[in-house]
């Protein structure tokens, strides 16, 4: 007797003759079943829809830190010019060591900006200029999620940031934390740091650049489970914790700019407030190591004294 899984099949388990031959005996499968016989097969990868958090009226006790995750849709990439058009919330609580307690609360809104959304934005976001059309968002409810937040956190929050505090003070002088640089992703087997990328690999699938959507897809990335490692969101608080050290090589030589690129500093033209040269953030365990590269390899002068700057979750990622 031949078995056969049907996959589709609505039916109880049939046999019957399949054209005078032997009889063949087929089986119909659960959702559960079929999943784990695709999987044993080895040629298949499955994701799973991902299936929004509850939020919860009253938290659990033992999770007594508040966090907020956040993400932006908006008509460009220039936070001095380009405007907001979705913002999303999520509340949630957290304990000292980085474990995850429960949604709290949940805002979306949309917003109309003063000119039409550029087509570019609308095959990205799938936000229209009908969408949005009379939309404001509501602050007062942002500002019941924010005023409690011990941590902001967002997918690439030297992005995120600049443009919530030109748009309201509501986000102003709260701890932040980068979900894309303060994660290390690539030594627990991703391979890229984009959400679609974390998302996929985790085993999920989700609708993408919608500010909620995005906001509850970066809380199950940040809370998968890394086996005898602490889950990323333990990793991201714990580097929210430290200080961080920003160094400008300012009157560098012009002729060591590809130096100083390759190890990694970046260039600010000044116009942001910031000095006009090269410069790099490091750990602060590592300034001493820095400073000694500078004055060897760059400034090639032992007292060279170039200006450095402590940052914590407060300064981090503004403009």
């Amino acid at each position: 007797m031949t078995q056969q899984f049907d996959l589709f099949a609505s039916n109880e388990a049939a046999t019957k003759k399949a054209g005078g031959g032997s009889a063949v005996k087929r089986t119909s499968l659960n959702e559960e079943d079929m999943v784990r016989h695709l999987q044993a097969t080895g040629r298949y990868r499955l994701l799973q829809r991902l299936v929004p958090r509850a939020v919860v009226p009253v938290a659990r006790p033992g999770f007594p830190l508040k966090g907020v995750i956040l993400d932006t849709e908006t008509t460009g990439l220039n936070n001095r010019k380009d405007e907001i058009i979705e913002i999303g919330l999520i509340a949630f609580t957290f304990d000292e060591k980085g474990n995850l307690g429960d949604v709290t609360g949940v805002y979306g809104g949309l917003r109309q900006p003063a000119n039409p959304i550029p087509a570019d934005i609308t095959r990205l976001t799938g936000i229209t200029d009908a969408m949005v059309a009379g939309k404001a968002i509501d602050l007062a409810e942002i500002r019941t999620l924010m005023e409690r937040a011990d941590l902001v956190i967002a997918h690439n929050a030297g992005f995120d940031r600049p443009f919530c505090e030109a748009f309201s003070p509501v986000f102003e002088g709260k701890a932040w934390a980068c979900s894309v640089s303060e994660v290390d992703w690539s030594s627990r087997g991703f391979e890229g740091t984009k959400l679609g990328y974390l998302i996929g690999q985790a085993g999920y699938f989700h609708d993408g650049h919608r500010a909620v959507d995005d906001c509850f897809a970066l809380l199950e990335v940040l809370a998968k489970d890394g086996g005898s490692e602490n889950m990323p969101f333990a990793e991201l608080y714990q580097a929210s914790q430290r200080t961080r050290i920003r160094i400008f090589a300012e009157n560098s030589p012009f002729d060591m700019k590809d130096h100083l690129k390759a190890r990694g500093y970046r260039w600010s033209d000044g116009s942001d407030g910031r000095p006009k040269s090269w410069w790099i953030e490091i750990a602060d365990a590592a300034l001493e190591d820095e400073l000694l590269y500078l004055r060897s390899e760059i400034y090639r002068w032992n007292e060279a004294d170039p200006p450095i700057k402590r940052l914590t979750a407060f300064d981090r990622f503004r403009a």
